[in-house]
């Protein structure tokens, strides 16, 4: 089975083909970070923009390095949901053109489900039913992998979400965008117990999260020091900064997975790749005998590949679009 992937939530336009649900054939990204760099941040209207101009090429380049064509396939699969809008329908339209004209089952995808596979293309042998943490720019979540294409949410971020807390920290700090993988770097030079940052807890849900707190925190710190004068360490708030966040986010998805009885937890998202909570969930994990799997850092950001595979168990599950399929900015796993 060769199933066709297509992304267009973001800042990224990529496409993959994979065979079989979990043998990457291509794997192609094209990356508007160093435009949307001198903004500080995603610019929505110039990221819909640029995908217009790369989906074709990006697309036609995953179909040559597979040496497939369009009817070797077996599906198209694509983002739908959740996303900028605007870049959303870039995807959505144009695989819905394709796979009309081609005569090909068109695969809707959730983002989210996405980042969750990219753990099948780094571990074979893995299957559901276990516990994921989902932590990225938009998103932290603790889900419930029930199956290949159920799933139960039972923690999220009330606010902001990990990526968030750090890009935004990062760019206080004088950091450049984007501002995780700035702070991952300077961690690694800095002492993690340097600054004492609040760990805040939410009511009504213990497993949910919360890092507006602790962003402003910090924001709060640098300001302070700069109209005190006080020169801060940025290394050392970088790595304390990411020891808070790697512990929360491993405390909540520990205590989850002890309290529903999981004992195999992964993790998944554009934050998977940052070295501090890569390191925090395994070693906890190790303590408590819980099987571990992390993507390889390659499959963290987005990708056509993570498409591509869960569109293919979405297809062995039945679940497919016509064209009334439309692009949603804001949607729960579990209102897939």
């Amino acid at each position: 089975m060769l199933i066709l992937g297509i992304e267009s939530s973001c800042d990224e336009t990529a496409a993959s083909v994979v065979k079989d649900c979990r043998e990457i054939c291509s794997s192609v990204v094209s990356t508007q970070i160093e435009e949307h760099k001198k903004y500080g941040g995603v610019v929505p209207e110039i990221a819909s923009r640029r995908h217009c101009e790369n989906i074709l090429g990006v697309v036609k380049k995953a179909l040559d390095d597979a040496n497939v064509t369009i009817a070797d396939l077996d599906g198209i699969a694509v983002t739908y949901a959740p996303g900028l809008i605007g870049a959303l329908l870039v995807g959505v339209s144009f695989a819905k053109a394709l796979a009309m004209s081609a005569g090909k089952p068109l695969i809707p995808v959730h983002h989210i489900a996405g980042h969750i596979a990219t753990n099948y293309l780094t571990f074979p042998d893995l299957e559901p039913p276990y516990l994921c943490l989902v932590a990225s720019g938009g998103h932290s979540h603790i889900i419930e992998v029930l199956s290949y294409t159920k799933f139960r949410v039972v923690g999220r971020t009330r606010d902001d979400a990990a990526g968030e807390c750090f890009d935004k920290c990062a760019r206080a700090m004088g950091f450049p965008y984007p501002g995780g993988v700035h702070i991952d770097n300077a961690s690694a030079n800095g002492d993690p117990a340097a600054f004492k940052l609040p760990r805040p807890i939410v009511a009504g849900n213990e497993f949910d999260f919360s890092f507006s707190g602790l962003k402003t925190n910090v924001i709060n710190l640098l300001h302070n020091a700069d109209q005190k004068n006080i020169e801060i360490n940025r290394n050392d708030l970088a790595a304390s900064l990411q020891k808070t966040i790697s512990d929360i986010l491993t405390d909540h998805t520990i205590r989850a997975a002890q309290s529903l009885g999981y004992k195999k937890i992964a993790l998944a998202g554009g934050v998977s790749a940052n070295t501090g909570v890569r390191a925090a969930l395994s070693a906890a994990c190790k303590k408590n005998g819980f099987e571990f799997y992390m993507p390889e850092k390659k499959l963290c950001g987005d990708n056509g590949a993570m498409i591509a595979c869960q569109g293919s168990y979405n297809l062995l599950a039945g679940i497919t679009a016509d064209e009334s399929l439309n692009a949603v900015a804001t949607l729960s796993m579990e209102d897939i």
